[in-house]
């Protein structure tokens, strides 16, 4: 049994910044990827970031060079620094972990945690 509990989401003005962190614990084996989901009223979820176990990233085009995400190994932990925050990055964020292993494929999601970005 696998738990992801993440923190930090909340109210925010334009071009500021939040920390999202995700702490997973229980019965994890193998090697993680571990990233951040979004889903904004009337659109699909996308893949926000993600970081492997060796700490190559992958980030969508519209946060580049705003959002970072990073780990820590030792804590089961990932974290998303976001910065100059737009009115387009309002949605619930989800934790994602998922087994590196593709097979079996394994994954597992956070309960999500509201980002709003307004004036």
């Amino acid at each position: 049994q696998v738990q992801l509990v993440e923190s930090g989401g909340g109210l925010v003005q334009p071009g500021g910044s939040l920390r999202l962190s995700c702490a997973a614990s229980g019965s994890m084996f193998g090697t993680y990827t571990m990233g951040w989901h979004r889903q904004a009223p009337g659109k699909q979820r996308e893949l926000v970031a993600e970081i492997t176990s060796g700490g190559t990233t992958n980030y969508a085009d519209s946060v580049k060079g705003r959002f970072t995400i990073s780990r820590d190994n030792v804590k089961n932990t990932v974290y998303l620094q976001m910065n100059s925050l737009k009115f387009e990055d309002t949605a619930v964020y989800y934790c994602h972990v998922e087994r590196e292993l593709l097979f079996p494929k394994r994954d597992y999601w956070g309960q999500g945690t509201q980002v709003t970005v307004s004036s």
